[in-house]
Formats: structure tokens, sequence, C-alpha cells
């Protein structure tokens, strides 16, 4: 919420931010003027796991930038659009600027991307829909932009601060279920660390509460859902049976009230190829890779489709830039948990992770807004 609040002051004040370019001719006697306008209608779908803050991150650019704006939430969070949807009702906004519609995606979602009427699509979730879209949007010449999945690594190399490392991929791996498209489910750690990081991780493991998510004291609460649960522990048996090392957890958790509660789950002696390594979970679970160096860290940190977020834990001033520069990711984080970013800043990835221009900050204008370029002669 906080979040959200955040998002709509910085984007009330890009109303005023709005900037051009006034540039001479190459031909005496003319100049040019280069401006912004608004994209015109856009359908704005999103998913489940942030339901204030990521649609507040397409709504609040879409309004400020002089669009119309059509709202399609995820199925499992209908309560949480409406209240949103409720207050901007309040702002004054004409009738029709803003416009929520519940559904499903496959009847609502496809009845957006197609509509002539709509100009531009901006979608939040799966690979596989995004792409759907994707070529839907492209074949009738609609503005599109897609973020989509991760398998976001975390580097662990020795010179690291172990007690740091290990706080920051717990926070990574762990944290809000492990439900977003940031978190961390892959550690690649080198050799000289990796037994204490295994042995540390397994032991704050232990120190994590699970339970009812507005409880005090809660860390981690449910999984979303019953189908949700049930993928999260088909790659806990994956991960069994491809032979990784079940370090901690990979069960339920029995607790005051009903739940889709899991224990936060971690394999070791995993290898790069393997299912757990390579495709999103989106659920509390990760692996730790054991590697050599930095070069082989580095290479199976781009070993990957995807491309959202990636980080890396070390004291080396020489790793750290060089990881920044050559991590085939969007965002990087030198230090610091793969998840968790600020909204006065461009977000996105490279790959299979997004695709079309930046959300948040002022890059946000690249997608809710077009360039005129205009002539004028005296």
């Amino acid at each position: 919420m906080t979040r959200a609040g955040n998002i709509f002051k910085f984007f009330a004040g890009e109303c005023l931010r709005l900037s051009g370019d006034y540039l001479p001719s190459v031909r005496p006697g003319v100049n040019v003027e280069v401006t912004r306008e608004a994209l015109g209608v856009v359908g704005l779908i999103t998913p489940w796991n942030f339901p204030i803050a990521i649609p507040a991150w397409k709504i609040a650019p879409a309004l400020a930038y002089g669009n119309c704006v059509v709202l399609k939430p995820a199925d499992l969070v209908p309560g949480c659009a409406w209240a949103l949807a409720e207050i901007i009702s309040r702002a004054g906004f004409p009738a029709g600027v803003f416009n929520l519609v519940m559904g499903s995606g496959r009847v609502v979602g496809d009845a957006l991307v197609q509509s002539p009427k709509v100009d531009g699509i901006s979608f939040t979730g799966s690979v596989g829909v995004g792409r759907q879209i994707a070529v839907s949007c492209v074949s009738r010449q609609a503005k599109v932009q897609l973020e989509m999945g991760g398998k976001n690594p975390q580097v662990i190399l020795d010179d690291a601060d172990l007690k740091q490392a290990v706080e920051l991929s717990v926070q990574s791996a762990f944290y809000s279920t492990g439900q977003r498209c940031t978190a961390s489910s892959r550690f690649i750690v080198t050799a000289g660390i990796h037994d204490k990081f295994v042995e540390a991780v397994a032991e704050r493991m232990k120190s994590i509460k699970v339970g009812h998510a507005l409880k005090t004291g809660t860390d981690i609460g449910p999984v979303v859902s019953q189908a949700q649960l049930e993928q999260d522990l088909k790659y806990i048996d994956i991960g069994q049976s491809e032979g990784a090392r079940l370090v901690s957890g990979g069960g339920l958790v029995t607790c005051d009230t009903e739940g889709y509660y899991l224990a936060p789950t971690l394999f070791a002696d995993s290898e790069a190829a393997m299912r757990i390594s390579r495709e999103e979970i989106f659920g509390p679970v990760a692996n730790v890779v054991r590697v050599a160096d930095y070069e082989a860290a580095l290479a199976m940190a781009n070993d990957t489709e995807f491309g959202l977020s990636a980080g890396i834990a070390t004291t080396s001033l020489k790793y750290a830039n060089h990881f920044k520069r050559h991590s085939q990711a969007g965002m990087v984080m030198v230090n610091l948990p793969t998840a968790g970013v600020d909204y006065h800043v461009p977000f996105g990835g490279r790959k299979g992770s997004s695709y079309g221009s930046r959300e948040q900050g002022r890059y946000a204008q690249e997608f809710y807004t077009v360039v005129k370029t205009s002539y004028i002669g005296s």
C-alpha cells in the first residue's frame, strides 16, 4: 500500500515534468519541436503477487501521461483491484478514463488484447501467456510491454561476508513466500565458501516463522493457492528425483489457521542442468550449485533463458564491477537481495524475462506516450 501511494505521488509530479526538445533544423529558418503525446487506450493485465503495487505502477503513469485505462486484475485478487478502483473513482476523473473489468484471462484478457480500440497492452505474468500476447499485439500493430518470469541467480564468492550473504540470500529466496519475479531460487556459490554457506543458510532457515500473514511475528505467509502449492511440491519432488540433496524444508507446515503453508525449502549438491536450476518455481524453494571460481559463477549465472535480476555477494570491487557489466540481467544487485526495487528507477529485464520498454520511473513514458516531431517554418 505504501509503495502504491509513493508511485501515485511520483507520477503526479511527472505530469509537470513532461519534457521535449526544441531544435534548429538543418534548413535555415526552420525549427523543430519534439513532443510526447498520450498513446490512447491502454489495457493493463496484472498478476496476483503484488495486487496493489503492480496495478499502481501501471495505472499511475498511464493516467499521468494522458491515457485512458482498462485494468484487468488476476482472478485471485479482485478485492484489491476493486478497492484501488474505488479510491481512483474519488479523484474526479471523467467517466471512462479509468475502467475496471473482471474475469478470466482467456476471456476478458483476450478481448482486451484483440480489441482494435486498445492501443497498447502492458502485461505482467507468465512467459507462455506473455508470448501469446506479444504475437497478438504485433499482428495488429498495437504497442506491447511484457514483464514475465525469472530464474534469478545469486552469486556468492569466497570473499563474501558470510553473515551478509546468508541474510540477503534468505530474503531473496524465501520472503514473500518466494512469489516474486525477482526472487532468487538459485544460489551459485564458489567452492571455498560453499559448505559454510549451505550450513549457515540451513541454520538461518530454522528461525523463519511460517504462519498467518497478518499475525505478529510471521515472516512468511501461505502459498497463494492450491494450484501453486501443488506446483511447488512437484518441483520439490523433481529436485529429489534429479539427485539434489534436500537440506531443509520440503513439506507442509501446520498452523493455527487453514492455509497452503509450505516450509521454506533448500536443496544442495544440485547441477546446472537440473530442472530446479533452470525452471521458475515461484515458491519458497531454492537450490545451491557449487562452482570453482568467479568466472564459472558468471557463466552459470548467465546460462538461463531469463534475465530479470541477478545478485552478487563479494567484498571485491573488481568482481562487483565486472559482474555489473557482464551480467545478462536488466537489474543487478551488489551485496543486496535480488528482490527489492525502487519505484523511481526503471524496472525490467532481458531475454525471456521482459519485452518492450521499461516500467517505472521516467522511463515509463517510453511505453505510455508516442513521440511527435513538428517542423515550424518562419
